[in-house]
């Protein structure tokens, strides 16, 4: 298991810590106005009170010792409930399993499933999930870059991109010229221990229905047949989710201990119209209904509260649109940036300068044209050698990471000249610091407690959380081993 201790796998101002977010109530004052002001006044007539004005004091002084009383009793009988309910939150155990033999684990991805849209439409098995599990109550922050493989590959490895090794959808190793795309299966791309291959390594089974990485036969995982299914967009939902349940048919000792689902929704219909439109409203609903699909048929086997069901997404998405352009041929009076050069665009910006071309150079030059204000969004751009970018983003111990990347303000696209072409859509990959890049964590099982809400992090934390329940030891990674004592009940 990892230690808490600097990582080997990142310099020590880059030592990845949970991210929490806090929040204070803030307390009022306590009244201080009197419930009966007295009169003082001397020049009153009459130095003692009247018999009818003595019998209203002493009759509001009761009533007002009797609130007084009251509200004491009441705030005695809150404490003591809230008090018992915190000490048998802090004494709660995991729960026994009733009929599967040993944890399982099944991690479910909706891709693109941003942050917040859970509340778009009626999500009654998501809710059920929720109101029966644990939350990250604000959201699961993704890895830089907020794309689709560098964070699905970060979540079964815990590992940063810049040491997985997939540091963008698409890339090219400078030592040889190749180029990688979301089909390829070679070893050499994929670095790190992913979650199927640590599982194997122990003895136990596991099975991927879809998940980037998870065709690549790497280490002890050769993607057994029966097990390891290579991905095609076509499959409908539904067979994805019956082909996982079946696994739970099978004898005890056949059942994988750790499974992934995929969907490719919502995210399909947030790259075409973006986060608002009544297509992505739809496609929740869709998710939530095979979610409905998928506990009905564990309910009927009898193992839905036997298994630690992990929903998360991989990335939120942003509302993009023509007045959001950012141009680099608008540079040219400052340096020109061939093509050639750019190895993405958008939302995250890569340049790789030929050899003989200054990387610092070729920055502050097009720094300067960004600030000038003679260049259209501009401000909305800010390039940096990759060694100089904000550490937090864990974005620089590669070879694979150009030397010069752009971070674009949210909303915003770059590309290489003007054009007609029009463009209203949705984007994700920015700064992971958005919150509408944040997608969801809800969990569901005998390790999670009911009912809580826990600070948001990021996803890096889940190889952790899942090797622990399993019980087994995890290959390094960049996550705490400290985590998931803060979201785990405590076996018995």
């Amino acid at each position: 298991m990892v230690s808490d201790s600097p990582s080997i796998l990142t310099p020590n101002d880059n030592k990845p810590m949970p991210i929490s977010i806090k929040e204070e109530d803030d307390l009022p004052n306590a009244a201080t106005t009197a419930l009966l002001p007295f009169r003082t006044d001397s020049s009153s007539s009459d130095s003692h009170p009247k018999p009818a004005t003595t019998t209203v004091i002493f009759i509001s002084l009761v009533i007002s010792t009797c609130i007084a009383l009251s509200a004491a009793i009441a705030f005695a009988f809150l404490f003591f409930n809230v008090s018992s309910a915190n000490s048998e939150s802090r004494n709660e155990f995991s729960r026994s399993l009733t009929k599967l033999k040993n944890p399982v684990v099944l991690l479910i991805s909706s891709d693109g499933f941003r942050f917040g849209y859970q509340f778009k439409t009626d999500t009654p098995n998501i809710n059920r999930l929720i109101k029966n599990g644990t939350e990250a109550e604000l959201g699961l922050i993704p890895v830089f870059p907020t794309l689709t493989f560098p964070n699905h590959y970060s979540i079964v490895t815990g590992l940063y991109p810049a040491y997985h090794g997939i540091v963008n959808n698409y890339f090219v190793d400078p030592e040889n010229g190749d180029f990688f795309t979301m089909a390829s299966h070679e070893p050499k791309w994929w670095l790190g221990e992913p979650l199927w291959e640590t599982v194997v390594n122990h003895g136990l089974k596991a099975s991927t229905y879809f998940w980037p990485g998870a065709e690549v036969t790497k280490g002890s995982w050769n993607c057994p047949k029966e097990y390891c299914m290579f991905y095609n967009s076509s499959v409908p939902f539904e067979n994805r989710v019956d082909s996982v349940l079946k696994y739970f048919d099978l004898p005890s000792s056949e059942i994988p201990s750790f499974m992934t689902l995929y969907f490719e929704d919502p995210d399909h219909q947030g790259h075409k119209v973006g986060p608002d439109d009544p297509l992505i409203t739809e496609a929740v609903a869709g998710v939530d209904k095979m979610l409905g699909r998928l506990i009905s048929g564990l309910e009927e086997r009898g193992v839905f509260e036997d298994v630690n069901i992990i929903l998360v997404g991989d990335h939120g998405m942003v509302g993009t649109c023509d007045r959001k352009l950012i141009f680099l041929d608008d540079l040219a009076n400052w340096i020109e940036i061939p093509k050639e050069w750019v190895q993405s665009y958008s939302p995250l910006l890569a340049i790789r300068p030929p050899s003989g071309f200054s990387p610092k150079e070729v920055v502050a030059k097009m720094n300067e044209g960004l600030k000038s204000g003679n260049v259209d969004n501009g401000g909305y751009l800010r390039v940096y050698l990759k060694e100089e970018l904000p550490s937090r983003l864990h974005y620089s111990a590669s070879d694979r990471i150009p030397p010069i990347i752009g971070l674009i303000e949210e909303g915003f696209k770059v590309e290489q000249t003007r054009s007609k072409r029009q463009e209203c859509g949705g984007a994700h990959g920015y700064d992971n610091a958005f919150f509408s890049m944040r997608s969801i964590f809800v969990a569901h099982g005998p390790r999670f407690a009911r009912g809580r809400k826990v600070p948001s992090f990021e996803n890096v934390q889940i190889y952790n959380l899942v090797t622990t329940i399993l019980d087994i030891n995890g290959a390094p990674n960049n996550g705490s081993m400290s985590f998931p004592q803060s979201i785990l009940l405590p076996n018995h």
